[in-house]
């Protein structure tokens, strides 16, 4: 981004819940920030409240999850909409998650676009799987950049989960976070669903006993 080598298509791929969509989402952001593109997008303009955490979304940001629309009618009409310009933005970006699921006909859809695209159209694909991207739709893959995304360090998710909870004013067993961080396996998303649980609870502090009852672990 601060270089402007911005490539017109990217993958992302790596296991879930390491933040792969995240990573698109910020990449969207500081494609399309009035200060950009760049690394640190100013978080004031239109486009970067409109795609902030919470923010009522771009119409020039589209999310498709291809679990549900990954067949070759799905990906046609991608391949139309690609071709209008923006309506506010900088760029159309494109986000399509779990790209694997992409039929064989939805990618020969797809090639042309990714090959030749529009000056003003960028498209991130999401996957858990790249091997299957590469053996059904090669020629798509060799178009685009591909970053894999590795699994959270526990220390990582364990200091993300208490900065969660000191803004929400909530106390929590130094133990607790450890064990949630080490069961999570890599995954924030999973770290975040297992506390969502804690503190479904209304205790008041997230403790050690109840991550392992939540968990179905044996405390020692």
């Amino acid at each position: 981004l601060d270089s402007g080598r911005i490539n017109h298509a990217y993958l992302f791929s790596g296991p879930r819940g390491c933040g792969k969509t995240s990573s698109a989402r910020i990449l969207a952001r500081s494609l399309n920030c009035e200060q950009g593109p760049t690394s640190t997008p100013c978080g004031t303009c239109d486009s970067c409240v409109a795609l902030a955490p919470g923010g009522p979304g771009n119409l020039d940001v589209i999310e498709l999850d291809a679990a549900s629309h990954g067949g070759v009618d799905d990906t046609r009409d991608l391949r139309d909409r690609a071709h209008y310009a923006p309506s506010q933005s900088r760029y159309r970006v494109f986000i399509i998650d779990e790209a694997h699921m992409v039929t064989n006909q939805g990618f020969n859809a797809l090639l042309k676009l990714v090959e030749e695209p529009p000056p003003h159209v960028k498209f991130v694909f999401a996957t858990t799987e790249p091997q299957k991207i590469a053996q059904q739709a090669a020629p798509v893959l060799s178009r685009l950049q591909r970053f894999d995304f590795r699994r959270i360090g526990a220390g990582a998710i364990r200091d993300r989960l208490r900065a969660v909870l000191d803004a929400e004013k909530i106390e929590a067993d130094d133990d607790a976070l450890t064990l949630i961080a080490r069961q999570a396996d890599g995954g924030m998303r999973d770290a975040l669903s297992v506390l969502d649980q804690c503190l479904s609870f209304g205790e008041g502090r997230v403790t050690a006993d109840r991550v392992r009852e939540i968990l179905g672990l044996v405390a020692d």
